[in-house]
């Protein structure tokens, strides 16, 4: 079974009645039970929903732009009036785009309840122009305030929740633990997030979790950036950033350097949500397995948890990074598929109820 962490028995009582997915036995799929395999394997096993997004680009205040996916779900039955229908915006990982598995299943469960859906695809990643020199991190939180208030802008009346997975996830907490209560946000999800960046980037510089991550990830980092090399160039040697052979190397000569950190110590620093979770204020609900070597178990600020009555967390013993592979032959569904579902339609449906249970 999963274990719950929360210091508000009232959270626990709201989540284990409206969202009881985190009590269960969590089966992983015996074939493929191990982290680094769930892991590894999910992108290539789970299948790909078709959406049909409509693109927004939206104009920021430094003059840069951001891609928006939306899934207006216009056929909505369970809410027909698009003023008031339910919005769930989705965080990808650090290299992810709207049209990652992961965040195509959320949207197909999102569709199943009649919600709508919009994708924050971080800048440069989704195919339009860096129209400035820069793109994102996960402590900078400029971007995601702008889509929020804009989001939010057009549909006013309508309840509005949040999730993020991966880097997306701490990306969101980062913002979370910066405006308390004052967010628009409803309440919040979180998936695989790395807690604390030092020991997320110690862990995967390990050896076999570089040859079987950090090299691909590094590489992926540097294909992100390498079609927007003359708008980048003008502020940075850009050869240096593309013979990075790690993450730590690639933050060290790009991401750190690009948004004004003195060191990559700093940036990690800044980057960690654990530092900032004690300020989240507003329902989050969190999911991590232990044995995710992108964000290691003991580096789950299990402490830090209970120290603060917004927040639960829900620990598995297996389900690697954004794996949470479940069943004979894990095509579909996945157990955190399952959290995201009932723990977005609980706090939609009886959000109201949870502090006064």
């Amino acid at each position: 079974k999963p274990q719950l962490v929360a210091s508000n028995d009232r959270f626990c009582r709201f989540l284990e009645e409206y969202c009881p997915v985190v009590t269960e036995t969590y089966y992983p799929t015996i074939w493929c039970w191990e982290g680094r395999v769930q892991t590894l394997l999910r992108p290539f096993i789970t299948s790909r929903p078709q959406v049909q997004y409509r693109n927004e680009l939206i104009k920021t205040a430094d003059g840069g732009q951001i891609s928006l996916d939306w899934f207006d779900n216009n056929d909505s039955l369970y809410y027909p009036d698009a003023s008031t229908r339910p919005t769930v915006l989705l965080l990808p990982g650090l290299t992810g785009t709207s049209k990652e598995s992961y965040i195509l299943h959320m949207i197909h469960q999102s569709e199943t309840l009649g919600y709508r859906c919009v994708v924050f695809n971080n800048r440069g990643i989704a195919g339009e122009d860096l129209l400035t020199p820069r793109t994102y991190c996960a402590a900078n939180t400029e971007d995601l305030e702008a889509v929020i208030h804009h989001v939010h802008s057009l549909h006013p009346s309508a309840p509005f929740i949040a999730a993020g997975v991966s880097m997306g996830g701490m990306l969101l907490l980062n913002y979370l633990g910066k405006t308390g209560r004052d967010t628009p946000l409803m309440a919040a999800a979180i998936f695989s997030a790395g807690w604390n960046v030092f020991e997320s980037v110690e862990s995967l510089e390990k050896p076999l979790n570089w040859l079987l991550f950090n090299y691909y990830l590094t590489t992926c980092l540097q294909s992100s950036i390498s079609r927007h090399r003359r708008m980048l160039e003008k502020l940075f040697d850009m050869d240096l950033v593309m013979k990075a052979r790690t993450v730590r190397e690639f933050d060290k000569q790009f991401t750190s350097v690009m948004f004004g950190y003195r060191t990559i110590d700093d940036y990690y620093e800044d980057a960690s949500p654990c530092r900032k979770l004690k300020s989240v204020g507003i329902p989050v609900l969190c999911l991590n397995s232990v044995d995710d070597v992108f964000s290691p178990g003991h580096a789950i600020p299990v402490d830090t948890v209970k120290q603060n009555a917004n927040v639960a967390l829900v620990l598995t013993s297996c389900g690697g990074h954004i794996g949470f592979l479940e069943g004979v032959w894990p095509r579909k569904c996945t157990y955190m598929d399952r959290v995201f579902k009932q723990f977005v339609q609980a706090m939609f449906e009886h959000g109201n109820k949870i502090f006064s249970m």
